[in-house]
Protein backbone atom coordinates (compact mmCIF):
# COMPACT_ATOMS: atom_id res chain seq x y z
CA UNK A 1 0.00 0.00 0.00
CA UNK A 2 2.97 2.27 1.05
CA UNK A 3 4.71 1.23 -2.69
CA UNK A 4 1.38 2.43 -4.00
CA UNK A 5 1.10 5.49 -2.68
CA UNK A 6 4.30 6.54 -3.10
CA UNK A 7 3.89 6.07 -7.19
CA UNK A 8 0.99 7.68 -7.09
CA UNK A 9 2.66 10.57 -5.35
CA UNK A 10 5.69 10.75 -8.04
CA UNK A 11 3.17 10.45 -10.69
CA UNK A 12 1.03 13.77 -9.89
CA UNK A 13 4.22 15.51 -8.71
CA UNK A 14 5.31 14.73 -12.15
CA UNK A 15 1.96 15.62 -14.25
CA UNK A 16 2.59 19.15 -12.26
CA UNK A 17 5.91 19.69 -13.15
CA UNK A 18 4.72 18.59 -16.65
CA UNK A 19 1.69 21.44 -16.14
CA UNK A 20 4.29 23.39 -15.20
CA UNK A 21 6.30 23.48 -18.17
CA UNK A 22 3.42 23.49 -20.67
CA UNK A 23 2.52 26.65 -19.34
CA UNK A 24 6.01 28.12 -19.64
CA UNK A 25 7.37 26.66 -22.56
CA UNK A 26 3.86 25.48 -24.75
CA UNK A 27 5.53 26.61 -28.15
CA UNK A 28 8.30 24.20 -28.05
CA UNK A 29 6.96 21.57 -29.85
CA UNK A 30 6.50 24.01 -32.88
CA UNK A 31 9.74 25.68 -32.09
CA UNK A 32 11.53 22.61 -33.23
CA UNK A 33 9.54 21.53 -35.80
CA UNK A 34 8.88 25.10 -37.38
CA UNK A 35 12.53 26.65 -37.25
CA UNK A 36 15.59 25.74 -38.47
CA UNK A 37 18.13 24.42 -35.39
CA UNK A 38 21.50 23.63 -37.71
CA UNK A 39 23.09 25.98 -39.19
CA UNK A 40 22.84 25.96 -43.09
CA UNK A 41 26.83 25.43 -43.64
CA UNK A 42 26.94 22.19 -40.70
CA UNK A 43 28.78 19.24 -42.35
CA UNK A 44 26.24 16.30 -43.64
CA UNK A 45 26.78 13.55 -41.44
CA UNK A 46 25.67 9.58 -42.32
CA UNK A 47 23.71 7.47 -39.73
CA UNK A 48 25.11 4.13 -40.00
CA UNK A 49 23.17 0.82 -40.31
CA UNK A 50 21.91 -0.58 -36.54
CA UNK A 51 20.94 -4.07 -37.83
CA UNK A 52 22.34 -7.24 -36.68
CA UNK A 53 24.07 -9.21 -39.17
CA UNK A 54 22.40 -12.48 -39.78
CA UNK A 55 18.63 -10.90 -38.62
CA UNK A 56 17.63 -9.79 -41.75
CA UNK A 57 13.96 -10.98 -43.16
CA UNK A 58 12.59 -12.01 -39.76
CA UNK A 59 9.39 -11.57 -38.35
CA UNK A 60 7.13 -13.36 -35.42
CA UNK A 61 3.38 -12.06 -34.54
CA UNK A 62 2.24 -12.90 -30.92
CA UNK A 63 -1.19 -12.72 -30.37
CA UNK A 64 -2.89 -12.28 -26.68
CA UNK A 65 -4.93 -9.93 -24.17
CA UNK A 66 -1.71 -8.90 -22.29
CA UNK A 67 0.76 -6.46 -24.25
CA UNK A 68 3.80 -7.55 -22.13
CA UNK A 69 3.56 -10.94 -22.57
CA UNK A 70 3.03 -10.87 -26.35
CA UNK A 71 5.56 -8.66 -26.73
CA UNK A 72 7.78 -11.56 -24.92
CA UNK A 73 6.20 -14.01 -26.99
CA UNK A 74 7.46 -12.40 -29.83
CA UNK A 75 10.84 -11.65 -29.27
CA UNK A 76 11.36 -14.84 -27.74
CA UNK A 77 10.68 -16.26 -31.68
CA UNK A 78 13.19 -14.71 -32.69
CA UNK A 79 15.61 -16.12 -30.09
CA UNK A 80 14.53 -13.60 -27.49
CA UNK A 81 16.20 -9.57 -27.00
CA UNK A 82 19.75 -11.20 -26.18
CA UNK A 83 19.95 -12.24 -29.96
CA UNK A 84 19.89 -8.48 -31.11
CA UNK A 85 21.59 -6.20 -28.01
CA UNK A 86 24.29 -7.51 -25.76
CA UNK A 87 25.58 -6.42 -22.88
CA UNK A 88 27.22 -2.92 -22.43
CA UNK A 89 25.37 -1.58 -25.34
CA UNK A 90 23.48 1.69 -25.67
CA UNK A 91 20.15 1.10 -27.03
CA UNK A 92 17.93 4.15 -28.03
CA UNK A 93 14.44 3.02 -28.05
CA UNK A 94 11.63 5.49 -30.28
CA UNK A 95 8.09 5.08 -29.65
CA UNK A 96 5.55 6.95 -30.79
CA UNK A 97 4.92 9.54 -28.33
CA UNK A 98 4.08 12.54 -30.70
CA UNK A 99 0.63 13.83 -29.10
CA UNK A 100 0.09 14.60 -25.44
CA UNK A 101 -2.91 12.73 -24.95
CA UNK A 102 -3.46 9.00 -22.69
CA UNK A 103 -2.66 5.88 -23.87
CA UNK A 104 -6.58 4.67 -24.73
CA UNK A 105 -6.61 7.43 -27.26
CA UNK A 106 -4.16 4.78 -29.77
CA UNK A 107 -2.44 7.94 -30.90
CA UNK A 108 1.01 6.71 -28.73
CA UNK A 109 2.67 3.43 -28.31
CA UNK A 110 1.54 1.43 -25.62
CA UNK A 111 3.09 1.54 -22.15
CA UNK A 112 3.07 -2.01 -20.98
CA UNK A 113 4.66 -2.74 -24.84
CA UNK A 114 7.29 -0.03 -24.79
CA UNK A 115 8.02 -0.91 -20.63
CA UNK A 116 8.54 -4.67 -21.78
CA UNK A 117 11.07 -3.78 -24.13
CA UNK A 118 12.89 -1.84 -22.09
CA UNK A 119 13.16 -4.06 -19.54
CA UNK A 120 14.39 -6.87 -22.26
CA UNK A 121 16.67 -4.62 -22.99
CA UNK A 122 18.18 -3.93 -19.51
CA UNK A 123 18.29 -7.65 -18.69
CA UNK A 124 20.68 -8.15 -21.55
CA UNK A 125 22.65 -5.88 -20.08
CA UNK A 126 22.62 -2.94 -22.26
CA UNK A 127 22.15 0.98 -20.98
CA UNK A 128 18.96 2.43 -22.66
CA UNK A 129 17.56 5.60 -23.55
CA UNK A 130 14.13 6.49 -25.24
CA UNK A 131 13.12 9.60 -27.34
CA UNK A 132 10.61 11.23 -29.16
CA UNK A 133 10.36 14.50 -30.66
CA UNK A 134 6.59 15.29 -30.39
CA UNK A 135 4.42 17.36 -31.83
CA UNK A 136 2.95 19.18 -28.33
CA UNK A 137 5.26 19.50 -25.07
CA UNK A 138 7.58 16.80 -24.90
CA UNK A 139 7.50 16.13 -21.30
CA UNK A 140 3.85 16.60 -21.30
CA UNK A 141 3.67 13.93 -23.80
CA UNK A 142 5.88 11.25 -22.11
CA UNK A 143 3.81 12.18 -19.16
CA UNK A 144 0.19 11.88 -19.97
CA UNK A 145 1.04 9.01 -22.32
CA UNK A 146 2.48 7.27 -19.72
CA UNK A 147 5.36 6.49 -21.40
CA UNK A 148 7.69 8.57 -18.52
CA UNK A 149 6.56 6.40 -16.09
CA UNK A 150 6.72 3.03 -18.28
CA UNK A 151 10.24 3.73 -19.01
CA UNK A 152 11.81 4.78 -15.74
CA UNK A 153 9.97 2.35 -13.83
CA UNK A 154 11.68 -0.09 -16.20
CA UNK A 155 15.18 1.22 -15.71
CA UNK A 156 15.65 3.42 -18.46
CA UNK A 157 15.43 7.08 -19.06
CA UNK A 158 13.59 9.07 -20.66
CA UNK A 159 16.08 11.53 -23.32
CA UNK A 160 13.79 14.66 -23.85
CA UNK A 161 14.79 16.83 -27.40
CA UNK A 162 16.58 19.93 -27.13
CA UNK A 163 18.19 22.48 -29.62
CA UNK A 164 21.83 20.73 -28.98
CA UNK A 165 20.62 16.98 -29.96
CA UNK A 166 19.99 18.15 -33.64
CA UNK A 167 22.54 17.93 -36.36
CA UNK A 168 21.96 17.59 -40.37
CA UNK A 169 22.42 14.27 -41.53
CA UNK A 170 21.67 12.21 -44.74
CA UNK A 171 18.18 10.77 -45.17
CA UNK A 172 17.22 9.47 -48.17
CA UNK A 173 16.81 9.28 -52.21
CA UNK A 174 13.38 10.48 -53.43
CA UNK A 175 12.58 13.84 -51.09
CA UNK A 176 14.54 15.10 -48.76
CA UNK A 177 18.60 14.23 -49.23
CA UNK A 178 19.49 16.01 -45.97
CA UNK A 179 17.63 17.38 -43.02
CA UNK A 180 18.18 18.11 -39.67
CA UNK A 181 17.44 15.03 -37.17
CA UNK A 182 18.12 13.95 -33.48
CA UNK A 183 21.64 13.17 -34.47
CA UNK A 184 23.48 13.16 -31.47
CA UNK A 185 21.17 10.72 -29.81
CA UNK A 186 21.75 8.47 -32.85
CA UNK A 187 25.60 8.79 -32.62
CA UNK A 188 25.41 7.39 -28.87
CA UNK A 189 23.34 4.49 -29.91
CA UNK A 190 24.47 1.39 -30.78
CA UNK A 191 21.39 -0.29 -31.17
CA UNK A 192 18.11 1.51 -32.50
CA UNK A 193 14.35 -0.08 -31.73
CA UNK A 194 11.66 1.64 -32.87
CA UNK A 195 8.07 1.00 -31.03
CA UNK A 196 4.96 2.61 -33.64
CA UNK A 197 1.49 1.88 -32.57
CA UNK A 198 -0.86 0.66 -35.28
CA UNK A 199 -3.23 4.02 -36.37
CA UNK A 200 -4.64 5.47 -39.81
CA UNK A 201 -3.40 8.42 -40.55
CA UNK A 202 -5.51 10.97 -42.59
CA UNK A 203 -2.56 12.04 -45.23
CA UNK A 204 -1.19 8.27 -45.87
CA UNK A 205 -3.67 5.71 -45.23
CA UNK A 206 -1.41 4.23 -41.74
CA UNK A 207 1.15 5.19 -39.42
CA UNK A 208 3.23 2.48 -38.85
CA UNK A 209 7.04 1.65 -38.60
CA UNK A 210 8.38 3.42 -41.17
CA UNK A 211 6.19 6.43 -40.35
CA UNK A 212 7.53 6.34 -36.62
CA UNK A 213 11.14 7.46 -37.54
CA UNK A 214 9.36 11.12 -38.81
CA UNK A 215 9.53 11.79 -35.24
CA UNK A 216 13.47 11.76 -35.02
CA UNK A 217 13.20 14.68 -37.54
CA UNK A 218 13.14 18.13 -36.69
CA UNK A 219 12.95 21.97 -38.50
CA UNK A 220 10.12 22.85 -40.74
CA UNK A 221 8.96 19.35 -41.19
CA UNK A 222 5.84 20.26 -41.26
CA UNK A 223 5.92 21.19 -44.72
CA UNK A 224 6.69 17.54 -45.67
CA UNK A 225 3.52 16.82 -45.50
CA UNK A 226 3.21 18.08 -49.16
CA UNK A 227 5.29 14.72 -50.15
CA UNK A 228 4.07 12.17 -47.19
CA UNK A 229 4.51 8.88 -49.26
CA UNK A 230 8.05 9.72 -50.69
CA UNK A 231 9.13 11.37 -47.10
CA UNK A 232 8.03 8.09 -45.29
CA UNK A 233 10.11 5.48 -47.93
CA UNK A 234 12.93 8.31 -47.20
CA UNK A 235 12.69 7.52 -43.42
CA UNK A 236 13.02 3.88 -44.42
CA UNK A 237 16.76 4.74 -46.34
CA UNK A 238 17.22 6.61 -43.60
CA UNK A 239 16.83 4.46 -40.55
CA UNK A 240 17.94 0.74 -40.08
CA UNK A 241 17.23 -0.38 -37.08
CA UNK A 242 18.34 -3.22 -35.01
CA UNK A 243 14.32 -4.39 -34.18
CA UNK A 244 11.20 -3.31 -34.86
CA UNK A 245 8.18 -4.36 -32.02
CA UNK A 246 4.67 -2.85 -33.57
CA UNK A 247 2.39 -2.36 -30.63
CA UNK A 248 -0.82 -3.53 -32.19
CA UNK A 249 -1.99 -4.11 -28.46
CA UNK A 250 -5.05 -1.44 -29.71
CA UNK A 251 -5.75 -0.10 -33.24
CA UNK A 252 -6.71 3.80 -34.03
CA UNK A 253 -8.71 2.73 -36.55
CA UNK A 254 -10.35 6.52 -37.25
CA UNK A 255 -9.20 10.26 -37.12
CA UNK A 256 -6.00 9.01 -36.99
CA UNK A 257 -2.94 10.33 -36.41
CA UNK A 258 -4.08 12.38 -33.10
CA UNK A 259 -7.24 10.41 -32.67
CA UNK A 260 -10.78 12.07 -31.26
CA UNK A 261 -12.40 9.97 -29.00
CA UNK A 262 -12.17 6.15 -27.58
CA UNK A 263 -14.86 5.12 -29.73
CA UNK A 264 -11.50 5.44 -32.76
CA UNK A 265 -9.65 2.62 -30.93
CA UNK A 266 -10.29 -0.93 -31.55
CA UNK A 267 -8.72 -4.04 -29.92
CA UNK A 268 -6.03 -5.03 -31.39
CA UNK A 269 -4.19 -7.68 -29.13
CA UNK A 270 -1.12 -8.32 -30.91
CA UNK A 271 2.30 -7.40 -31.34
CA UNK A 272 4.74 -8.11 -33.96
CA UNK A 273 8.65 -7.63 -33.91
CA UNK A 274 11.10 -7.79 -36.72
CA UNK A 275 13.29 -6.84 -38.65
CA UNK A 276 11.84 -5.69 -42.19
CA UNK A 277 9.81 -2.61 -42.33
CA UNK A 278 7.81 -2.92 -45.34
CA UNK A 279 6.74 -6.23 -43.96
CA UNK A 280 5.34 -5.07 -40.74
CA UNK A 281 3.61 -2.03 -42.20
CA UNK A 282 2.08 -4.62 -44.84
CA UNK A 283 0.71 -6.39 -41.84
CA UNK A 284 -0.10 -3.38 -39.64
CA UNK A 285 -2.05 -2.14 -42.34
CA UNK A 286 -4.52 -5.56 -42.81
CA UNK A 287 -5.11 -5.03 -39.45
CA UNK A 288 -6.55 -1.57 -40.31
CA UNK A 289 -8.17 -2.86 -43.35
CA UNK A 290 -6.26 -2.33 -45.98
CA UNK A 291 -4.58 -4.22 -48.56
CA UNK A 292 -0.75 -3.21 -48.51
CA UNK A 293 -0.94 -2.58 -52.27
CA UNK A 294 -3.48 0.56 -51.01
CA UNK A 295 -0.58 2.19 -49.15
CA UNK A 296 1.82 4.05 -51.48
CA UNK A 297 4.75 4.01 -49.73
CA UNK A 298 4.60 0.67 -48.89
CA UNK A 299 4.79 -0.46 -52.83
CA UNK A 300 7.16 1.99 -53.41
CA UNK A 301 9.69 0.92 -50.32
CA UNK A 302 9.42 -2.65 -52.01
CA UNK A 303 10.24 -1.34 -55.26
CA UNK A 304 13.40 0.31 -53.98
CA UNK A 305 14.39 -3.33 -52.17
CA UNK A 306 13.77 -1.96 -48.52
CA UNK A 307 11.42 -5.06 -47.90
CA UNK A 308 8.50 -7.38 -49.20
CA UNK A 309 4.92 -6.61 -48.59
CA UNK A 310 4.12 -10.74 -48.36
CA UNK A 311 5.59 -11.35 -44.95
CA UNK A 312 4.89 -15.13 -45.24
CA UNK A 313 8.11 -15.25 -47.87
CA UNK A 314 10.30 -13.88 -44.96
CA UNK A 315 13.44 -15.91 -44.54
CA UNK A 316 11.80 -16.61 -40.48
CA UNK A 317 8.11 -16.09 -39.94
CA UNK A 318 6.41 -17.67 -37.07
CA UNK A 319 3.17 -17.00 -35.21
CA UNK A 320 2.42 -17.50 -31.56
CA UNK A 321 -0.19 -17.55 -29.19
CA UNK A 322 0.66 -15.48 -26.23
CA UNK A 323 -1.14 -17.41 -23.11
CA UNK A 324 -0.50 -16.67 -19.33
Amino acid sequence: MKEDCSKRRRFIQRMGAAAGVAAGTAALGTFFHNRNLVPSGEEVKTIPSYAVPGTEGMMAVAEGLDPALATRAALQELGGMERFVKAGDRVLIKPNCAFDRPAHFGATSSPEVTGEVVRQCIAAGAQVRVIDNPINNPEGCFVKSGLMDAVQSSGGEVWLPSASLFGRVKVGTLRIPDWEALYRPLDWADKLIGIPTVKSHNLCGVSLSMKNWYGLLGGARNRLHQAINEVIVDLAQFIRPTLVVLDGSRLLVANGPTGGSPSDVRPGDVVAVGTDQVALDSFGARLLGYAPQDIAYLGMAAQLGLGTMDEASLRLFKKVRAVL
